[in-house]
C-alpha cells in the first residue's frame, strides 16, 4: 500500500485515538432520545408506536446520510468531512431545547441523527491510515465507540433529573462542539487522501463507487449488519423504556441496566477486529448468529402459568424471566453482538478496498435502518401483543434468518467451487472465501485465508 509510506504508528495511533473519541461522542448525541424521549413521552402522552417512531427518527438520518457521507470521504477526505459533520450536529442537538410539539420534534430528531452517519466517516478514514493485515483490529476499537451509548445511558438520567432534558441537550451540544474543534486541530488528512492530492489524482467518481453495489454478497454483509448493528441501536434506546414499562424501576435504574447492556456491546468491539483478523470474519459471524439465538430464546419466552393436573389436585407455577436475568442475558447478547459488528467490517476493506467509503455506506445504511425500523416494530407490536417479550421474538426471527441465508450461501458456494468433492470430505475443509463477482477475481491477491 504505497500512500502508507512514511507512515509512522505514532501517526496512526493518533488518528485511530481521535476518530475514536469523535465517533464516540456522536453515538453518544445519537442515542440521546433513549433517556430525553421517556421524559417526552410522559409530557406529550405519547403512546408506544408513537413513542418508538420518536426514539427512531436520528437513526433514519444516520442510516441514510451514510451512503452519501461515504462517498464525500472518498472524494473530500475523512478529517474535512467528520469535522463539518460534528457542528452542523451539534447546531441541530442545540435547537433540540427549543421544541415543543411532538411533529417538531420528530423533524429536530431527524438533525440529530446525522451524529450517526459519523461511522462510516470514521471507518473510512481510519481504514486507510492501516495497513490491511491490521485494519479489523483497528476498525475494532473505532467501532468501540459505540460506548457512546452507554455514556448516554448512564450519564443522561442524571442530567435528566438535574437540569431537564432542554439542558440535557444543550450540554450535548456543547461537548460535541468541543470535540470537533478538538479533532480538527490535532487530526490531519488520511494518507490516501494526501497522497492522491499530492499526485493531482482525481477522486473516483460516485457513480464508479457505487458499481460494487450490484454484488449480491454486499447486501447479504447488510442484513448480517441490520442486526449486529441495527438491533443493538434499537435495544440500547428501546430497553429504558422497556426496563421502565415491565420491570416498573426508576428512569435511573432503568437507564444503568441499559448501560450495562450497552458497554460490551461497544468495547469489546475491538476484540471481535481482533478475532476476525485471526480467526476469519466468517467464524465469529458464524459464532455471534448461534449464540445471539441461544440468548433470545430465553429472553423472548414470556412469562407463562401452567397448571398440571397433580395426584392430590391442580398444580399451578408461573415461569417468568427475572430482571437480573434479563440484564445477565442482555449483556451476553451485547457482547456477541460487538463481535459480529466488527467481523461485518473486517470483510469491506479486503474484498472492496477501492471502494471502502461507498460499500462500507450502504452496509451501514442498511443496519442502521434496523435502528430505525426495529424500534418501530418493537412498539407496534407490543401495542398489538401486550406482550414485553415480542421484542426479542422478532429479533430471534431476524437472527434465524440471517444464519439460514450465510449458511446456504456458504455451502452453495463451497459446492460451486469444489463440485467434485463429496460432502462428508468437505466438511473437514478450511473455510473457502466466497468470490465477489469480478471484483473478487480482481482483488484475489488481497484476501486473507479466512475471511
Amino acid at each position: 500500500m504505497n500512500h502508507l509510506e512514511g507512515v509512522t504508528r505514532p501517526q496512526q495511533y493518533r488518528a485511530l485515538s481521535l476518530s475514536t473519541l469523535a465517533f464516540t461522542t456522536c453515538f453518544a448525541v445519537w442515542t440521546i432520545f433513549s433517556i430525553i424521549g421517556v421524559q417526552i413521552k410522559q409530557d406529550l402522552g405519547l403512546n408506544e408506536t408513537q413513542f418508538g417512531i420518536l426514539v427512531a427518527t436520528p437513526i433514519l438520518t444516520g442510516s441514510i446520510s451514510r451512503i452519501f457521507l461515504g462517498i464525500w470521504t472518498e472524494q473530500l477526505g475523512g478529517r474535512r468531512v467528520f469535522s463539518v459533520l460534528m457542528l452542523v450536529t451539534a447546531l441541530c442537538v442545540f435547537l433540540l431545547s427549543y421544541v415543543e410539539s411532538y411533529l417538531m420534534f420528530l423533524v429536530a430528531a431527524l438533525g440529530v441523527g446525522l451524529a450517526g452517519g459519523s461511522f462510516i466517516v470514521g471507518i473510512a478514514y481510519t481504514s486507510y491510515w492501516f495497513e490491511k493485515e491490521k485494519q479489523g483490529t483497528a476498525l475494532g476499537i473505532f467501532g468501540a465507540g459505540n460506548a457512546g451509548a452507554a455514556i448516554t445511558n448512564f450519564a443522561a438520567p442524571f442530567l435528566l433529573l438535574a437540569v431537564g432534558w432542554e439542558q440535557t441537550a444543550v450540554v450535548y451540544a456543547i461537548v460535541l462542539t468541543i470535540i470537533a474543534v478538538i479533532f480538527w486541530v490535532f487530526t490531519k488528512e488520511d494518507p490516501l487522501t494526501r497522497s492522491r492530492r499530492g499526485q493531482g489524482g482525481k477522486a473516483t467518481s460516485a457513480l464508479a463507487q457505487l458499481q460494487p453495489l450490484k454484488h449480491v454478497q454486499v447486501w447479504r454483509f447488510s442484513l448480517y449488519y441490520f442486526f449486529v448493528f441495527g438491533a443493538f441501536v434499537a435495544l440500547a434506546s428501546y430497553l429504558p423504556r422497556y426496563y421502565v414499562g415491565a420491570y416498573e424501576v426508576s428512569i435511573a435504574v432503568a437507564g444503568t441496566l441499559a448501560a450495562l447492556y450497552t458497554l460490551p456491546g461497544s468495547v469489546f468491539r475491538a476484540l471481535g477486529g481482533w478475532m476476525s483478523d485471526r480467526y476469519g470474519a466468517r467464524a465469529i459471524m458464524y459464532l455471534t448468529f448461534i449464540a445471539s439465538l441461544i440468548c433470545l430464546f430465553l429472553l423472548a419466552y414470556p412469562e407463562t402459568s401452567y397448571v398440571v393436573q397433580g395426584k392430590e389436585g391442580e398444580i399451578t407455577f408461573t415461569l417468568a424471566m427475572p430482571l437480573w436475568g434479563v440484564v445477565v442475558l442482555t449483556v451476553l447478547l451485547g457482547f456477541f453482538m460487538s463481535l459480529g459488528k466488527a467481523a461485518v467490517y473486517k470483510h469491506i476493506p479486503v474484498y472492496y478496498p477501492q471502494n471502502v467509503g461507498s460499500v462500507g455506506g450502504l452496509v451501514g445504511m442498511i443496519g442502521g435502518l434496523g435502528g430505525f425500523f426495529l424500534p418501530i416494530l418493537f412498539g407496534a407490536v407490543l401495542d398489538l401483543t401486550g406482550v414485553w417479550t415480542s421484542s426479542y421474538m422478532v429479533l430471534f426471527v431476524l437472527v434465524a434468518v440471517s444464519l439460514i441465508w450465510m449458511h446456504g450461501a456458504i455451502r452453495r458456494m463451497e459446492r460451486q467451487r469444489v463440485p467434485e468433492l463429496s460432502e462428508e470430505r468437505f466438511r473437514y475443509l478450511p473455510e473457502i472465501q466466497e468470490p465477489a463477482a469480478s471484483h473478487a477475481r480482481q482483488q484475489q491477491e488481497l484476501r486473507p485465508k479466512q475471511t
